[in-house]
């Protein structure tokens, strides 16, 4: 399995101000003068000076992300169409994992669900969606329950084996059935990664969903505006 990608640091530089008293005229100016000026334009560098620029997303130059058509809960014929204007954090998995599934959705959930208690107004942008690559088990109502114990902004989808395969190719995910130690059981191998897709569906940068919802918190923090 694969982990998430940090995104790089933000890079600033700043410009060294010439003073603007020329060496001999120095002597002219009253002290307190010279020194309510040059705070003043300490205050004006500070607001107008070369400002920290957003970094480039990380999964910019990717071709992550398409067409999809799948079912949710309900039943209800879901496209990637539907979504768009919207942020969307997909993920995927499947409702049997063990361990690692619900490790990470939790952690996605508790980062969206910070990120909207400090900006109410943005989180409604924002779709988080799980999708089953387990569509032989994962049937409507398991996808829904697994993804309602979790927050009802969490968006449960699966599909048919072929609408899967499509969805799975889209952003490049791996996924493979593997036996079980009991006859008839097995298990998915996938990998492992929450995409954050912008409201044009283009990729901007995997989630660290393996680490905790404080880190996914900020992370939106840093791309969502």
């Amino acid at each position: 399995m694969t982990g998430s990608a940090m995104p790089p640091h933000v890079l600033f530089s700043a410009r060294q101000p010439r003073s603007p008293f020329p060496q001999r005229a120095n002597r002219s100016y009253p002290a307190r003068f010279a020194a309510a000026w040059l705070i003043a334009a300490s205050l004006a560098l500070s607001g107008c000076g070369p400002a920290a620029h957003q970094p480039e997303p990380p999964l910019a130059d990717s071709r992550l992300g398409g067409d999809f058509t799948l079912v949710d809960k309900a039943g209800k014929t879901v496209r990637s169409a539907d979504f768009a204007g919207k942020w969307r954090i997909v993920y995927f998995g499947y409702t049997f994992c063990p361990d690692v599934c619900p490790l990470d959705v939790q952690h996605l959930m508790q980062g969206y669900h910070a990120f909207a208690h400090a900006h109410p107004d943005l989180a409604p942008q924002i779709v988080p969606l799980f999708i089953s690559i387990d569509p032989e088990r994962d049937t409507p109502t398991a996808v829904g329950q697994f993804a309602g114990a979790f927050g009802k902004e969490l968006v449960g989808l699966t599909g048919t084996p072929a609408q899967v395969a499509v969805a799975a190719k889209a952003y490049a995910v791996y996924y493979a059935k593997r036996d079980g130690e009991k006859p008839g059981t097995y298990l998915m191998d996938h990998s492992r990664a929450a995409y954050l897709m912008d409201p044009a569906g283009k990729p901007i940068a995997l989630l660290s969903v393996d680490q905790d919802g404080k880190t996914v918190a900020a992370e939106l923090e840093q791309w969502v505006h």
